[in-house]
């Protein structure tokens, strides 16, 4: 069978989907509804496929997922997804009043199942702790506090939470909206650069509904592009609470001090250091870098592990976004620098003002709130000292029009004889002497200022 298997296509798909557990004919009806519901064939190719089964001398020995593999209209890897399905499927006794129609995505903390909730008909999206976890009290106090973080919210560009619980066989499941589209994450890795005006339209959703988190005393954590769905529509959904906190939750403050909760390339420096006070502008500092990320291609800090990264956060400075990719423009770098600064008093003193300066930019307008962190101490020192001497004002009267010297004339990269003479008639160098003169006039005053004093 092996042999015959590497010539015969259609020996080895089956010997292929019997491997994957799809031979069976009584499982035929519910692997055609997955394998529509996943959109890997059409109810028409399902058909062919069920009336060549009828036309077999023996249907019980050609299962319906093997002639799919055969006729091409599914291959032998999304046989394998099929049998995931299934095994999914095989769940719903676990999760009563919701049939799971496929993975969506599976995480070291939880898996994510697209389902649909029998009671309303439609389909959402169903986050499951692992049975391993599930044992684990802090794991599942997180979980649920999670689900009611997300409870707390109701924004269009927030992941909405429906409903949250434990499953009669001791699974713990969060269900939730569920949204059409992909992570900035996954459209960066198909290839995809995002312009300025992409990523302030994203920047702008997702600031509106940081705000919106903030207002409710609750902070993100781990604000990032995997985090972060866009759908076809562009509509940006923040999602993946997991690490949200309320801010007046003194007793999970406590117990965090030290631990730094966050993803490296995006994590704030008061999270690195485990700070007790972790407040919304350590979302502000993710915010900034995720926008770092998208304009250009790539995170605000590298580092060969996760520590160097985080340690880069803590003391390198930060290269500018619009001199990484200088197609950008200045205003969206003094946001983004604002927004990262280490010391968190240094960043936007509230969400609403990064919120409203990238608004100002996507109307073509320059940033407000970001040119008001400018450090004007060194002017205003200067202008104190300017003002501590007494002067009387220095007038320069412009000097009558001169006629119009010849232009000077170069020999093989030497200037001629009579040039000189020629350099000295020009207006730019007779104002130039007459700049050098009255500031040699002004030091001579301030030095016979001086000595008076003195005496």
């Amino acid at each position: 069978m092996a042999g015959s298997s590497d010539t015969d296509p259609s020996t080895n798909a089956s010997a292929n989907t019997a491997s994957l557990g799809l031979g069976a004919s009584n499982i035929d009806t519910e692997i055609g509804k997955i394998i529509v519901d996943m959109g890997l064939a059409t109810r028409t190719e399902i058909e062919f496929c069920r009336e060549q089964q009828k036309q077999s001398s023996d249907p019980n020995q050609r299962s319906l997922a093997e002639l799919l593999i055969e006729n091409s209209f599914i291959t032998t890897n999304q046989a394998k997804r099929i049998r995931a399905a299934t095994e999914d499927r095989g769940k719903n006794s676990q999760l009563p009043g919701y049939q799971l129609l496929g993975r969506l995505g599976k995480g070291a903390m939880a898996t994510v199942y697209k389902a649909r909730q029998m009671s309303l008909d439609r389909v959402v999206a169903i986050k499951v702790l692992p049975r391993k976890l599930s044992e684990n009290p802090e794991f599942v106090d997180r979980f649920y506090r999670e689900g009611k973080a997300a409870a707390r919210l109701s924004h269009n560009n927030i992941v909405q939470a429906i409903d949250v619980g434990c499953a009669p066989d001791g699974y713990h499941f969060f269900v939730m909206e569920y949204i059409e589209g992909k992570t900035l994450y996954d459209i960066m890795q198909e290839g995809h650069t995002f312009s300025e005006a992409e990523a302030l339209d994203i920047g702008i959703q997702m600031a509106d509904a940081l705000a919106h988190a903030h207002k409710r005393q609750l902070i993100h954590r781990d604000v990032k592009p995997k985090n972060i769905i866009l759908t076809p529509g562009g509509v940006a959904k923040l999602t993946d609470l997991g690490l949200a906190r309320a801010t007046d939750d003194k007793l999970a403050a406590e117990m965090e001090v030290g631990k730094a909760y966050g993803t490296p390339y995006y994590i704030s420096p008061e999270q690195i250091r485990g700070e007790l006070d972790i407040d919304f502008r350590a979302d502000i500092y993710s915010l900034g870098a995720t926008i770092y990320h998208l304009v250009t291609g790539r995170p605000p800090f590298e580092g060969e592990t996760p520590a160097a990264v985080m340690h880069k956060h803590l003391k390198q400075a930060l290269t500018p976004a619009d001199h990484v990719n200088t197609a950008l423009t200045a205003g969206i770098g003094e946001v983004i620098d604002v927004a990262m600064a280490k010391k968190r008093e240094e960043r936007y003193q509230s969400t609403e003002d990064m919120l409203e300066d990238l608004r100002a930019l996507r109307a073509g307008n320059p940033p407000v709130h970001a040119r008001k962190n400018v450090d004007l101490d060194a002017l205003e020192k200067v202008e104190e000292s300017a003002q501590a001497v007494e002067m009387p004002p220095i007038i320069i009267e412009e000097s009558e029009p001169q006629e119009r010297p010849a232009p000077i004339h170069y020999h093989g990269g030497s200037i001629s004889r009579d040039e000189p003479a020629i350099i000295m008639r020009e207006p730019k160098v007779v104002a130039m002497l007459a700049v050098l003169a009255v500031s040699l006039l002004v030091n001579i005053v301030l030095i016979y200022v001086l000595l008076t004093l003195d005496n």
